[in-house]
């Protein structure tokens, strides 16, 4: 008979973490399987309601600068010492009037503020710059 000479109280240099992850697995696939429970635990009765149509949002003032300076209100283009009174007459039409600001890259910024300024004596506070990305 042949016995082992070698010495059986030797440390286990690693920890068998087959076990831990046999149960970690168990454990995951209970959670997935009784979440969907919880969430519909309450009974609760829902009042119904009637369908209705997003609010239709108007077309904006679009007022451009071009390079030159010449200014536009939707493509019709005005005196700059006009705008203001052209804006007052779109909020006096439309209270909830919004206006879209573009202006060219070349323009000088001071023009850019004068219409801004003339936007803001208007009565508009609904204001966007457009700006190119």
């Amino acid at each position: 008979m042949a016995f082992s000479t070698q010495d059986s109280d030797e440390v286990l240099s690693e920890i068998n973490v087959t076990p831990l992850v046999d149960v970690m697995l168990v454990l995951l696939v209970v959670f997935i399987v009784t979440a969907p429970l919880l969430t519909n635990s309450i009974p609760i009765n829902l009042p119904k309601t009637q369908a209705v149509a997003p609010v239709e949002q108007k077309d904006p003032l679009v007022v451009s600068i071009d390079g030159g300076g010449k200014l536009f209100i939707n493509k019709d283009e005005i005196q700059p010492d006009l705008l203001e009174f052209n804006l007052q007459a779109a909020k006096a039409k439309d209270p909830d009037v919004r206006v879209q600001l573009q202006a060219d890259d070349g323009v000088n910024y001071g023009e850019v503020a004068r219409a801004m300024a003339s936007i803001e004596r208007a009565g508009i506070t609904k204001l966007s710059v457009i700006t190119a990305r």
